[in-house]
């Protein structure tokens, strides 16, 4: 798992995968609240979650082992 965050936009990504080539994110899923994305591969499979207001959201542990750019 990695985490990065963007400090100029305060968004986050948590990786569950050690990387996610170009197109292997096929389907996104916004939340009810419209907060965080999920994003699925072509079987369905979740690969990461972005998150909107995530230095908020995140738990400071997350925060501590972030890769931080912005």
């Amino acid at each position: 798992m990695r985490v990065t965050y963007d400090t100029e936009t305060d968004m986050g990504y948590i990786y569950l995968v050690d990387e996610i080539g170009p197109g292997e994110a096929v389907r996104q899923e916004l939340t009810e609240d419209g907060s965080v994305i999920l994003d699925f591969d072509a079987q369905g499979r979740l690969l990461g979650v972005e998150l909107f207001g995530a230095k908020s959201r995140l738990h400071p542990d997350l925060m501590a082992i972030a890769e931080k750019s912005g």
